[in-house]
């Protein structure tokens, strides 16, 4: 970590959460499993989350009243959104997760397989209960994305989310000169702008990815969508190009293994190929990596699979299995190998709005 910038951590759980009296907080991660085996970002990220749990504890109760649990763990899924495991440990204790959830007000989720759309689920039925996911995340994030200023994030993300809702769509032209539409009009926008206090809890707001700073939207799902176009990124250095017929990837053009294990993914299960994301990142300190986590909030992105948990209709139930449920972004944000070169925005009024030229954010 870069000892020149240190990350203010009470600053960031102050702004973030706003902690209060009698609060509970839990720091969750997944460890690896026999059939999941471990690595170097994957150790490095439960040491952080391991150092994390100790300044907290060390401050939370004169700071704020607030109690902190002892670290969660739990075996690893093996799919980004699957759901989770029924039990999972505390200290040495075993329990359900969702006794743990529910007794907590307060959740910091670093694990390698990220848990966001089961989580979400959870934060809707629990009132108080607000969630930082945080899948992926590394150490040299606290002086990039993490120590953005969220009140100045939150301004941002405001301003775009009024543009989404004026909005019926979205022209996107990317460097490599592929184009796509994305019919947005049908469904409701949403903020992640990290902001996680007291009264978020129980609502559309209480989860929020970490970093922040992104506005989104699932486009429209029904037959009749009018999401079409190329929409290409690549795998190990072989450009794919996902060809898009009403909201659905319907071929993939490339070749290599990766290409080809992927097109075998999208024929073995169709929610796969659901665009299940359009969305913008306004975090002005991520700095792209090749980790989506922090990539997504610099720039345009989209996903395919799992959408329910952003408010579409595609979920578990949706999958030939919970093992095989799949959210996927892809991010073209500038220093990325393909960046979003142009994006329009198609205003219900008839007019346009631009708000990416020449892969510059407007707003």
């Amino acid at each position: 970590m870069d000892k020149s910038n240190k990350f203010d951590f009470k600053k960031f759980i102050q702004d973030i959460f706003a902690p209060g009296n009698n609060e509970v907080m839990t720091i969750m991660v997944d460890i690896p499993i026999k059939t999941i085996p471990d690595n170097k970002k994957w150790k490095e990220r439960r040491e952080m989350a391991s150092r994390w749990h100790k300044m907290i504890s060390s401050i939370a109760e004169e700071e704020w009243g607030m109690k902190v649990n002892g670290i969660v763990t739990y075996n690893a899924t093996g799919n980004n959104n699957s759901d989770l495991p029924e039990l999972c440990m505390m200290s040495d204790r075993e329990m359900k997760i969702s006794e743990v959830v529910k007794n907590s007000t307060i959740i910091l989720s670093m694990p390698e397989f990220s848990a966001t759309a089961p989580l979400y689920e959870y934060s809707l039925k629990e009132k108080g209960l607000r969630i930082g996911s945080m899948p992926g995340v590394e150490e040299f994030m606290e002086n990039t994305g993490l120590s953005a200023d969220y009140e100045k994030i939150s301004k941002k993300c405001h301003i775009l989310f009024k543009i989404f809702k004026e909005s019926t769509g979205a022209y996107v032209e990317f460097s490599t000169g592929h184009r796509c539409y994305f019919d947005i009009g049908t469904n409701r926008a949403m903020i992640d702008d990290g902001i996680l206090h007291p009264e978020m809890g129980g609502t559309e707001q209480s989860l929020a990815n970490l970093p922040s700073g992104e506005v989104f939207v699932v486009p429209n799902e029904e037959g009749g969508s009018l999401t079409k176009g190329d929409l290409p990124f690549y795998m190990n250095k072989e450009l794919a190009v996902c060809k898009v017929e009403k909201n659905k990837i319907v071929a993939i053009e490339g070749s290599g293994k990766e290409i080809e294990d992927l097109r075998k993914s999208f024929e073995k299960d169709a929610a796969w190929r659901n665009i299940a994301e359009f969305a913008i990142g306004v975090n002005d300190k991520a700095v792209v990596t090749g980790n989506v986590l922090q990539d997504e909030k610099a720039g345009f992105h989209w996903a395919y699979g799992r959408s329910d948990h952003l408010g579409g209709n595609t979920g578990v139930k949706n999958f030939i299995s919970p093992s095989n449920v799949v959210h996927q972004d892809i991010v073209y944000a500038k220093g990325n190998p393909i960046e979003c070169k142009n994006l329009i925005m198609k205003l219900k009024n008839g007019k346009e709005r631009e708000i990416i030229k020449d892969g510059k954010l407007l707003v």
